[in-house]
């Protein structure tokens, strides 16, 4: 690990053009959203997308979503409309139909690039054409080619989805705008073109109309079914059946994710498989369903390890945030309970060799170290979770949760990974990002692999409120050492491969494939509160039946998202290899390949020519005008306060452009976000650091006055990280000034 760190640079500021850059065909040069401005006499249709309508099919924990997209051309030349739209993370998109009047134009999945030169190519032969990609798990970009003035096209998506329940509530979530991304120079080249978009400002309503109807179809009674988030219409058909519509009211409620939540009766841990043939090959998915706990009495024995990170990237806010969510969590631990906390940074250090009872002694002694806490150093994260998992369980029947607090800097994510995989039967991981640009893939990386959650604070205000949840989330596991054993079925291909402890908040799923006949048992065992927990589920033709056609697109879905975790890391073309056969495979979009269809039929536009158009999105609700042309995860910072906000520093000294580049950064976001609300103090200051041989040397002063031992120790932090190195003797000036 290098002794470096990278800070995430926030910078702030206000983008608007003043031209329609929609209608724009040439590269982006600046990646950042954008103010839609609307002028009259223009002859390209400025609102392409007519219309969203969704329907939903949800049996059981499995939704089916049909999404038809309407485009109307009502200009007077020919376009190519764009719409960047986004879905679950967990969608697997598995068809798509272009509908021209009566025809209709089947979609073919295709690797990334040649379905895009295949498009491009039926454009320029005006031919009318969609391409439907990926530009991240949950953001999609489709494009329609060669629109007609008065054509109407509709292009028809498919995708199914898993509905994974917290606290035995299922909740249906339809996301319905992407909110606007700040792209900074750095990571232009990469794939973040679909920051560039128009946006209406705050409070105007979308031109486009949006529509939904979730119909349920549960195995058990059905209890209840609400929307929190918009006015629908509900019809119970039977016990097992109902049917939720958008009121008419909502239909420009396309500003705000669509959720619709839903329960079910039941108070055993009920456990069942499903089987599914296709061809040559067969799919199975098996639930094990947490009980609706009653009293404590059947909660089982519980240790809590808490990994912590004290590197230097970790001091000020996050460590702050850090002691605050660990005290939270500590504290409401039971007397019967056993925990650990382990100190990681360069080296790791650990309050106990073995787990300690949640007695008020031990209590006291973690609080005692929590208080001391300090972030510095580097961050060696490997060595602390190998010392983890050499810490045997005192008690079998113990249900582990890894607590794994961090802000993710590291370059070791592949070996992280690879060792929690390798240990899940030593406990669930769960994962808590404290900073305002935590490295998410990290984060949520450890939580997927280790079949936990992943909880994220970005300021300080939010600590407490996310350890409750957290704490909620984790207290009270029902079944742990899960085994499950197939006889009589050859099962294989099986995600995951060991099974963490069951949690009353949560099932657990699990897919493969099978071979040979659809008969055997599943045998399923554990350890419970009241001892040992034994279940048979026989498996037969009768599991069977041609409505559980997406467990096989489910199941790819799940490999393509184990893969997607490693492929972000590297260049590692043999997992980018295995994603794009996947997709080819099982007729998937994933980030290497995409949907296009081109109607073959006629030639519309002879000469190719076509103005692209970005569909307008709404802000979504609640996101004010001043995020257009802000990074999203800045937080903290309110309108009334934007004159003063930002400081921009400006260094001045003979040395390397990037080095000056970065410590640029590294200043503007202690400055600007850990020091938020003592801005002040910096403005208008000028800063100059007389580099010495030893760090305890070096010589600061601001405004011509020596600063105190902790700004001096603080800063020479700062220019540390940076990761440049400044020779001896070498005077750095660096001024503050207002944005």
């Amino acid at each position: 690990m290098k002794k470096s760190f990278f800070i995430p640079l926030i910078f702030f500021f206000i983008v608007i053009k003043s031209s329609i850059a929609q209608y724009d065909d040439r590269p982006d040069k600046n990646l950042s959203p954008y103010f839609f401005i609307e002028k009259e006499g223009v002859s390209a249709e400025q609102f392409p997308l007519l219309s969203t309508k969704v329907q939903v099919n949800i049996v059981g924990p499995i939704a089916d979503v049909m999404v038809e997209q309407t485009y109307k051309n009502n200009g007077s030349i020919p376009i190519e409309a764009t719409y960047i739209f986004p879905a679950s993370t967990r969608a697997a998109v598995y068809d798509l139909k272009m509908i021209i009047g009566e025809r209709i134009i089947q979609a073919e999945i295709k690797e990334k690039n040649t379905a895009r030169r295949e498009y491009e190519t039926a454009k320029s032969e005006g031919k009318r054409a969609t391409l439907l990609e990926q530009q991240r798990t949950n953001v999609f970009q489709i494009y329609v080619a060669n629109i007609l003035p008065g054509d109407l096209i509709q292009v028809v998506m498919r995708f199914n989805e898993f509905i994974i329940p917290e606290n035995q509530e299922y909740s249906f979530a339809y996301p319905t705008v992407v909110g606007p991304r700040f792209v900074s120079d750095k990571n232009h080249g990469t794939n973040e073109s679909f920051a560039a978009n128009p946006y209406l400002r705050d409070g105007a309503p979308s031109n486009s109309i949006f529509d939904i109807q979730v119909d349920l179809n549960l195995p058990v009674t059905l209890q209840s079914v609400a929307s929190t988030t918009h006015s629908i219409y509900i019809q119970f058909i039977d016990s097992l059946k109902a049917s939720a519509r958008l009121s008419a009211e909502e239909h420009n409620g396309g500003n705000r994710d669509f959720i619709l939540n839903y329960s079910m009766s039941g108070s055993e841990t009920g456990s069942g498989t499903i089987l599914y043939e296709h061809g040559d090959e067969n799919f199975f998915l098996t639930t094990i369903e947490p009980p609706k706990l009653k009293s404590t009495h059947q909660v089982l024995p519980r240790e809590f390890i808490f990994v912590v990170d004290v590197s230097g990237s970790m001091f000020g806010f996050p460590i702050e945030t850090t002691k605050t969510l660990l005290k939270n969590l500590v504290s409401k631990l039971r007397p019967n309970d056993l925990f650990n906390v382990m100190l990681f940074a360069g080296g790791n250090t650990i309050l106990s060799p073995a787990s300690l009872p949640g007695n008020t002694e031990n209590l006291q002694a973690a609080f005692q170290l929590i208080d001391q806490l300090q972030g510095s150093g580097t961050t060696e994260i490997l060595p602390a979770l190998q010392r983890i998992y050499s810490m045997p369980k005192s008690d079998a029947g113990l249900s582990r949760s890894i607590v794994i607090v961090t802000d993710g800097y590291v370059t070791v994510e592949p070996e992280v990974f690879e060792l929690i995989s390798q240990n899940l039967d030593q406990g669930n991981v769960f994962a808590f990002g404290i900073g305002s640009g935590v490295n998410r893939l990290l984060i949520e990386g450890m939580a997927h692999v280790g079949r936990g959650e992943a909880f994220i604070v970005t300021k300080e205000s939010g600590a407490s409120k996310e350890a409750e949840r957290f704490r909620k989330y984790i207290e009270s596991p029902v079944l742990s050492n899960i085994q499950f054993k197939f006889s009589g079925f050859e099962a294989y291909d099986i995600i995951p491969s060991v099974i963490p402890d069951l949690l009353a908040e949560r099932p657990i799923y699990i897919f493969g494939k099978y071979r040979g006949e659809a008969r055997g048992k599943l045998q399923i065992s554990g350890i419970q509160s009241t001892g040992k927990y034994d279940q048979v589920v026989s498996i037969n033709t009768s599991n069977m039946t041609d409505g559980h056609q997406a467990i096989r697109y489910l199941w790819a879905r799940e490999k393509i998202r184990w893969h997607h975790d490693f492929s972000q890391l590297s260049s590692d073309q043999k997992r980018v290899d295995s994603i794009t056969q996947l997709g080819l495979k099982y007729n998937l979009l994933t980030d290497f390949t995409s949907f296009v269809a081109v109607d073959e039929s006629e030639i519309i536009n002879p000469d190719g020519v076509s103005t692209r158009v970005k569909q307008v999105l709404p802000l979504p609700a609640g996101v004010s005008n001043y995020a257009v042309g802000f990074e999203m995860g800045a937080e903290g910072i309110s309108p009334a306060n934007v004159d003063l906000a930002f400081i921009r520093p400006i260094v001045t000294a003979k040395i390397p452009e990037d080095a000056r580049q970065e410590l640029t950064q590294f200043f503007s976001s202690h400055v600007n976000h850990w020091q938020a609300g003592k801005q002040q103090n910096w403005l208008h200051k000028s800063l100059t650091i007389l580099i010495a041989r030893k760090i305890s040397e070096s010589q600061i002063t601001m405004d011509g006055k020596p600063v105190d031992e902790f700004t001096r120790r603080l800063i020479m932090l700062i220019i540390f990280q940076a990761g440049h190195k400044f020779e001896p003797g070498l005077e750095l000036t660096i001024e503050f000034a207002s944005i």
